[in-house]
C-alpha cells in the first residue's frame, strides 16, 4: 500500500517513517499528478494557513478533493485537522478558500494554547486496544462534529481524534513519538476501500 504524505510544509519525514514501520510504503507527494499513483493520503502538521495557501498555489485544493470524492483516505494531522475540517472558528470573512472542507466537524485553531504549552499524554482511541501516545504543539481541537462523524478520542473532554468514513483526523501529532498505532490504524482504513 502506497501512502502520500503532502510535502509542502510539516514532519514529512517522520510520517513516512512510521507509514514505513506501520508496514506501508510512504511516499513524498510534491505534485498533483502524483495522487493518482498512492492509496492513502496524510496532510502533515505545521502552519495550516501556509500550507492552505501552497495547496492553492500548487493545484491541490481541487486535487485532494477529487481524490476524497473517490473514497480514497484521508488523514489530517493538527494543521491537516484544520484543512479538512468543513469549518473552523475565528477564519476571517474574505478570505480565500485555502482549505478543502472534507469533514463534517468544526476545528478550532490553536485550541491548546502556545508553543510552550505543548505536551504529551496518552490517549484511549476508540477500535485500539492500546493507548497511543500523543504530543499536542499548539494543537487544534475539534468543537463539534456531524452526525455521519465518529468520535475516537477525547481530551480533558474535548475531541481530539474523530473519523468520518474514509476521512481521519487528529489534534495531535503520532508521527513524533515512537508509536506507530494511529499509522496502523489509517493503513487499516486504506485497506477498507481500496478492497
Amino acid at each position: 500500500m502506497k501512502i502520500g504524505v503532502l510535502a509542502l510544509q510539516g514532519a514529512v519525514a517522520e510520517h513516512v517513517r512510521m507509514i514505513e514501520l506501520a508496514g506501508g510504503e510512504g511516499v513524498v507527494i510534491k505534485r498533483t499528478e502524483q495522487l493518482k499513483e498512492i492509496d492513502g493520503l496524510i496532510i502533515p502538521g505545521g502552519e495550516s494557513t501556509t500550507i492552505g495557501k501552497l495547496m492553492r498555489t500548487y493545484g491541490f485544493i481541487d486535487a485532494i478533493r477529487e481524490f476524497s470524492e473517490e473514497k480514497k483516505p484521508v488523514f489530517g494531522t493538527c494543521a491537516g485537522l484544520i484543512l479538512i475540517a468543513s469549518q473552523i472558528t475565528g477564519q476571517a470573512p474574505g478570505q480565500p478558500d485555502s482549505h478543502l472542507g472534507l469533514m463534517d466537524m468544526v476545528a478550532a485553531r490553536n485550541a491548546f494554547g502556545r508553543q510552550r504549552e505543548s505536551f504529551e499524554t496518552d490517549l484511549a482511541v476508540k477500535g485500539m486496544e492500546d493507548t497511543v501516545r500523543a504530543v499536542f504543539i499548539r494543537a487544534p481541537l475539534i468543537e463539534s462534529v456531524g452526525e455521519a462523524v465518529d468520535v475516537l478520542s477525547v481530551y480533558s473532554g474535548q475531541i481530539v481524534a474523530a473519523r468520518q468514513e474514509h476521512l481521519l483526523a487528529a489534534s495531535f501529532h503520532p508521527e513524533l513519538t515512537d508509536d506507530y498505532g494511529f499509522h496502523s490504524y489509517f493503513l487499516n482504513m486504506v485497506r477498507q476501500y481500496r478492497g
